[in-house]
Formats: structure tokens, sequence, C-alpha cells
């Protein structure tokens, strides 16, 4: 028997399985794509991400950035970033996660979690049977289905897509541009290299149905000055997208079993802390399983999620009617002390 089973192989997952293995516990890591996982993501970590993997041992190579900007037309509001954040491509911080797992022993295997059963014991899943099992297996968790924990979310569905351009960064900040019904992300992950990512919902699908063109690029038209600016930049990368991003989990811990990550629920990519919420859950989970006390991940995943839940839900919130849509920019830059004090508890 294994100590720790962990489903999933993307940021969290091997957060979670690096954390264990640090704690000297046996970790298998099952997904069921081999390699390096890429996935649609804005890319940028804030500075509490940075740290947690700084003192797991992780260092990806990225571009750093030093605060945070909301555009509309000629309105810009910004604050900077108490420590700087990172920019680093998917793929790279995949590469540096796996790298440092490797070195830990952690083992990594091909496989689905499509069963499971556990007993007073232990459980067993993919050909394994462990002591806990980390579920990490993102927005549409197979194992939060086989336990029956699916739960409806109240959210309007929202969709991201995502590309790199091969253009010289233009900030040293995090830019979000803001259109009448998406938003537009641009975060500089090299010293040639930047990724656009675009955050909408049905409304704008329904606007796009039909039209020519893919619909990213489509999407790209909504933000004119930014398509300008990109114009002779070279694709760097293919269009990946994601969504419906609302889920939600009935709780986190079931028996031997603990949801974290997006698999324990996810509201949206609107204030970019996707990559902290998984990378700090992760550690708090393995932290409750060494501690003896599994249960406290539920209390551990309260303390992070309301934050995020209150910032991200006002948000969305706020940006649903369009009339505040298109003045948010300018408040945020009237009210600058309420744009760095949002800034900085996001960053954690």
């Amino acid at each position: 028997m294994i100590d720790l089973l962990v489903a999933g192989a993307g940021p969290t997952g091997l957060t979670a399985a690096i954390a264990a293995a640090t704690r000297g516990m046996q970790v298998v890591v099952v997904d069921p794509h081999p390699g390096t996982i890429d996935k649609a993501c804005g890319e940028g970590m804030m500075p509490a991400t940075v740290d947690a993997l700084a003192a797991l041992g992780v260092h990806p190579k990225g571009r750093p950035f030093h605060g945070i900007r909301y555009l509309r037309g000629d309105v810009i509001a910004q604050a900077p970033l108490p420590t700087p954040g990172l920019g680093v491509r998917r793929l790279v911080l995949h590469d540096a996660l796996s790298a440092r797992a490797d070195a830990l022993g952690v083992r990594r295997v091909v496989g689905r979690v499509d069963g499971l059963r556990q007993d007073a014991d232990g459980v067993e899943a993919a050909g394994f049977r462990a002591r806990w099992m980390i579920a990490a297996d993102g927005l549409r968790s197979p194992t939060r289905r086989l336990l029956a924990l699916d739960a409806p979310s109240r959210w309007p569905r929202r969709y991201g897509l995502r590309r790199h351009a091969r253009i010289a960064p233009w900030s040293d900040t995090v830019d979000v541009t803001w259109a009448d019904d998406a938003e537009a992300y641009v975060t500089p992950v090299g010293e040639d290299l930047v990724g656009i990512a675009f955050l909408f919902g049905d409304r704008a699908r329904a606007a796009d149905r039909g039209a020519p063109g893919s619909a990213y690029d489509r999407m790209l038209a909504r933000f004119p000055h930014l398509a300008d600016r990109l114009a002779e930049a070279p694709d760097a990368s293919s269009v990946r997208g994601a969504g419906p991003f609302a889920t939600a989990s009935r709780r986190r811990v079931a028996g031997r079993v603990l949801l974290v990550g997006d698999a324990a629920g996810y509201l949206d990519a609107i204030t970019g802390e996707g990559l902290k919420l998984g990378v700090l859950g992760a550690v708090c989970a393995v932290d409750a399983l060494a501690s003896g006390h599994p249960r406290r991940w539920e209390r551990d995943w309260r303390h992070l999620w309301r934050p995020y839940a209150w910032a991200t839900g006002a948000l969305l919130l706020a940006s649903r009617p369009r009339p505040l849509r298109r003045a948010l920019p300018r408040l945020t830059r009237d009210v600058p002390f309420a744009m760095r004090a949002m800034v900085g508890w996001v960053a954690g």
C-alpha cells in the first residue's frame, strides 16, 4: 500500500505530490495524459503562488510582472503588487514541477480513475491501493462525480480562450482590457513572448454565432488596440479553450479522499487566482493529512475560498450590467485605494 494516490498531474496535483514527498510519503500520480500537459490558462502566478512553490524547491523560469492594469480606451487604472508575480508558460511550469517530483521519487503513471472503493484503512483507484487519495483532476473531476459530490452552480457560464504571440512584452504588468461582453488578459511570459487570454460568457458566444473566422480571431477583433499591436506578431502556440468555469462540490472530504484545486470548486478566472488556489490548497491538504486530521482540509479550504469567492463574485456581479461594466476601469482609476486593496488581496 502506498501513502498517497494523486489523481491529476496538473500544477495542483504535482504540487500535492511534491509536498507529500517532502514529508516522506510514498506518492503515485495518475493522469490519462502522458508527458507535459498544456491547458488554457492566464499563466500569471501571483506572489503567494511564487513563494509557495519556492518553498517546495520549484523555481520555474518566466518573466516577472510588477502590477495589474485595467484598460478601456484611453482609461488606465494601475496598481502595483507588493512583490513581483511571475508570468510563466504553462508548459514551463509543468516541466519544473515534474522535474522536482522526479527528484523526490514521485512515481507518475498513465491511467484513469474510472472506479473507486474505500474502507476504513485505504482507498483503491486506478489499480492502486493507498492510505489517502487527493483528487486534483480538474473542473470536470471524474473523482467528484464518482463520489456523487457534484453540486449545481448558480453562476452564469463563462469560457476562456488562450494563445501566445511572439512579441516583446510592452509592459511589466498584466494588462486587462475590458470590452462590453469580454475581457482580454495579456501576460508577459518571456523576453519575446506574451500570452493572450479572453474571458467571455454566453452573450458574447451568441453574438459571434455564424460570424466568419475562428472564435479566437473574432474575440480579438473586439479589442482593436490589442489587435493592431499584435497584427505583425507571429502566433507562438495553438488556441486552447476552457469552460464553463463555474463548478461546485457538496464537500471537499469524502472518507479518505480529498478534493483539491478546481475539483473542489471554482467560480471564474476573472481575478487570475486559479493557480494560487490550486497550489496553496494542495499544500494545505497535504498538511491536513500529515497532521492526522484530514477533515481539517474543509476548514482550510473555506479559509482560502472565501476571499477568492468574495472578490471574484463581486467583480462578476459588478461587470454584468453593461453601463457599470463600461465604467469599471474609470472607477478603479478614480478610486485608486480600492484598486490597490483589491490587487493586494488577490496577490495574497
